[in-house]
């Protein structure tokens, strides 16, 4: 378990609009790495993946 974060534009599906927003980044079993974060706006899940950890 990393105590990585990110900070930086999700895209808010209830909004339907991108937010600025910083949360914690996870990794899934197949290795792709996510960051999680909430809505400032309407408090909703954000998820954004960013790759493939090498």
């Amino acid at each position: 378990m990393t105590d990585e974060t990110y900070s930086g534009e999700f895209y808010c599906v209830k909004c339907k609009a991108k937010r600025e927003a910083s949360g914690h980044v996870v990794v899934n079993d197949k290795g792709t790495r996510m960051a999680k974060a909430t809505c400032p706006e309407c408090g909703t899940n954000l998820n954004r993946i960013l790759g493939k950890v090498k």
